[in-house]
């Protein structure tokens, strides 16, 4: 992959003065092989393999860092879902192997580690039963362990008990964390139609296809599309707009790609995927929301908001398709509320509401991301909001996701701090009316008509 020293100039500007930066460099780690009739054997083998494939992790992001100039903000492991290595064992405790996760991340010295996963869109196993069970605990007790469960996807439709099962589970964690404002929420989201090679936290994990081990790497660019879109100004029409996102898209993941094939061939394994998805930070010029009101919003949640983010999103998509044939799945635009200083101020300033936030996760790369409401929330209003998060992706065809924060003492209008890349949240109201009938009948949504392709 040859660059001129044009490319390479405009890559240094993007680093120095717009905040361009490596999200993250993900190792995926297949563990298959540590299943054990005996957990506290599977607990030692999970350990032993993480610590012997990712010893070198950390170390390997910083020189490429210091030999490219190129800020690479998180070092993160994937393992396969460990529901599926825990059912050999039959137990009903699976929180030591969460301990196990976390013991290993924090000896080679990563973010986070995700795979704490399982995949429950058209039933539960007796391994899927004691993951539910033991998530609230394993999310309280670790520092570093996240957790994601697939409930719903356009091929088997949605599984309400399973929907109905995790809200209570978000309930439960955001109880056991209180003292942290419900942070163990932030490590715990849910998704339709579940990409297996994602590299962003707390979806990352291993699926089922992937090798023994894979570098996946996540680029951010919310500063340097911000900024081209500045330098182009407000008279230039939306077709021009498009064409310069695309553009800056090709360019963030070319030097992503870059990065991501030297990683792997340093750490001895295979590149597996870039994925461009603009994931914003509470940094000044890093949000996503700036670039929509740039495009030519008043404020977030504005009338043309969800317009604006469509074009967004596609235009990313379009341009890493030019740059590379090995671009992830949720590639486009992220919109974690609490992440993004925009968001935030549109929240407080009441232009975006949890209504207008669910209409733009039909056009961007995800879901509900972030998202905090009331700790008083009951469980069947969280089931609706997941349960409809589902639906738009099961519809749609798309991936959608939900990472909700009941936070615990805290109302509609109040604020709460969790720091770093988690950034503030301001308790969004989710409305007096919920859906307990809903709820409480359970069962499956059938997959929908378009699902019967082949």
């Amino acid at each position: 992959m040859g660059f001129t020293d044009q490319e390479i100039l405009e890559t240094v500007r993007m680093v120095a003065l717009e905040t361009l930066d490596i999200r993250t460099t993900t190792l995926g780690i297949s563990l298959f092989d540590c299943a054990d009739p005996d957990l506290e054997s599977t607990c030692e083998k999970v350990y032993t393999k993480i610590v012997h494939h990712a010893r070198r992790l950390v170390e390997v992001a910083e020189s490429i860092s210091d030999d490219y100039g190129v800020p690479i903000i998180n070092k993160r492991i994937a393992v396969t879902p460990v529901s599926w290595i825990a059912a050999a064992s039959g137990e009903q405790d699976l929180v030591p192997l969460a301990r196990a996760l976390d013991a290993a991340a924090k000896e080679v010295g990563v973010d986070y580690i995700g795979g704490y996963s399982g995949y429950v869109h058209k039933g539960f196993t007796r391994a899927d039963d004691a993951l539910f069970d033991s998530i609230p605990r394993a999310l309280a007790e670790t520092d570093h362990v996240c957790s994601s469960i697939s409930l719903a996807s356009t091929k088997s439709g949605l599984n309400m008990d399973a929907i109905a099962r995790f809200s209570q589970v978000v309930l439960d964690t955001a109880r056991l964390t209180a003292d942290t404002g419900g942070l163990g929420c932030a490590k715990l989201v849910c998704f339709c139609n579940v990409v297996e090679d994602n590299p962003f936290v707390a979806g990352a994990h291993l699926g089922v296809g992937e090798g023994e081990t894979v570098l996946n790497v996540g680029v951010s660019g919310p500063g340097v599309v911000r900024s081209a879109i500045e330098r182009l100004g407000p008279d230039a029409d939306l077709l021009a707009v498009a064409e310069t996102i695309k553009r800056t898209a090709f360019k963030i993941t070319r030097m992503g790609e870059l990065v991501g094939r030297e990683a792997a061939q340093r750490l001895g394994t295979s590149f597996g995927i870039v994925d461009i998805s603009l994931a914003p930070t509470p940094a000044v010029g890093d949000s996503v929301s700036d670039i929509l009101e740039l495009m030519g919003v008043d404020r977030t949640g504005a009338p043309g908001t969800t317009a604006a983010l469509a074009l967004l999103t596609d235009a990313i998509k379009k341009g890493g398709a030019m740059a590379s044939s090995s671009v992830g799945g949720l590639s486009g635009a992220f919109i974690p509320v609490s992440e993004d200083q925009g968001m935030i101020d549109a929240v407080a300033d009441g232009a975006l509401s949890l209504a207008k936030l669910e209409a733009m996760t039909t056009v961007c790369s995800v879901g509900l991301d972030m998202v905090a409401v009331p700790g008083d929330t009951t469980v069947d209003v969280i089931t609706g909001i997941i349960a409809d998060e589902m639906a738009i992706g099961m519809v749609n065809n798309k991936t959608t996701a939900v990472r909700i924060i009941p936070v615990p003492g805290k109302g509609p209008g109040e604020m709460v701090e969790w720091g770093g890349l988690l950034g503030t949240a301001i308790v969004q109201d989710p409305g007096k009316f919920g859906c307990r009938i809903l709820h409480e009948r359970g069962g499956r949504v059938p997959a929908p008509i378009q699902s019967y392709r082949n």
